[in-house]
């Protein structure tokens, strides 16, 4: 039986370790769940690498009691956890278990360890693949599960519509997006927005009909997107879609039953849709208009 793991509190000096931890768990991941006529499974580009240690790190200066990881008697990372508190609300940013050290308990110690960060939150979200292990884990843990959908592919440019009111944004409409934010998720993402402003493009409406937000995803598509009302929300998701390359297909991924506003979008550009991995919930329904993200949800 192999030695037990060590868990401590994850420092910025592991987030390299961390990244090519979670690298290679997901890549594991994605191999075994590949579908036949999807994109190939691929491991993070260099550019993909970085964007993700800068929010990791974020997430450790910002939240380091909900950050954890594992340690074999070599000292090589076999696990790692980051999770956050937002207000009343706790997230699980990002949890991996090295594929050789699954099924030995770990993924509970872990889990339980960035819970802890969460005590006396009243709600809890995170983005779920399809792994089974870490499903059960969640459950148990007691989220619900809603199955989440997936728009993919290349946006029929004939049918974009002329999208009016939505608009550039900038630092200064941070306060509208916290606002927005408590209105859909019940909490602001508060200092996240700081960080997502300066890494990806962003846009805004603000009218009577409705307000919102959309950062742009490289490529096109909706890194995170939020909204007090569907006709905003359409407004923002056409917008992001136009963003795009022709040639190039787009991903909106993390769509509850919650969201049909999206599903009839995706529908009307010719996109393809499927179901993929899970949102679960704690103490709270699924937000709408909302299509989280996987890191700050």
């Amino acid at each position: 039986m192999p030695a037990p793991a060590l868990l401590r509190p994850m420092t910025l000096d592991d987030v390299a370790a961390v990244d090519r931890l979670t690298d290679d768990g997901f890549y594991d991941l994605d191999v075994r769940t590949h579908r036949t006529g999807w994109p190939e499974p691929a491991r993070r580009s260099a550019a993909r690498s970085a964007a993700w240690r800068r929010r990791l790190a974020h997430l450790v200066e910002h939240d380091g009691p909900g950050c954890w990881v594992a340690e074999d008697e070599d000292g090589a990372l076999v696990g790692a956890v980051a999770s956050m508190t937002r207000e009343l609300m706790w997230l699980l940013a990002t949890f991996v278990v090295r594929p050789g050290a699954r099924g030995q308990g770990l993924g509970r110690q872990l889990l339980e360890a960035a819970l802890s960060h969460g005590r006396g939150c009243l709600r809890g979200m995170l983005a779920a693949s399809e792994d089974p292990l870490a499903v059960r884990r969640y459950r148990l843990a007691g989220f619900d599960l809603h199955p989440a959908m997936l728009l993919w592919g290349t946006v029929d440019r004939d049918v974009l519509p002329v999208v009016e009111h939505v608009r550039g944004g900038a630092p200064g409409d941070i306060d509208l997006m916290n606002s927005v934010d408590r209105q859909t998720r019940g909490a602001a993402h508060g200092a996240d927005h700081e960080l997502l402003v300066a890494t990806y493009p962003l846009l805004v409406v603000d009218r009577a009909f409705g307000s919102g937000y959309a950062y742009l995803n490289e490529g096109g598509g909706p890194y995170l997107l939020a909204a007090t009302s569907r006709r905003a929300a359409t407004a923002l998701l056409w917008e992001c879609l136009a963003a795009g390359s022709p040639e190039v297909p787009v991903t909106v991924g993390h769509i509850s039953a919650a969201n049909p506003w999206a599903v009839d979008v995706g529908m009307a550009a010719r996109m393809e849709l499927h179901t993929r991995g899970y949102l679960a919930l704690r103490g709270m329904q699924p937000p709408a208009p909302y299509l989280p993200c996987g890191t700050f949800l």
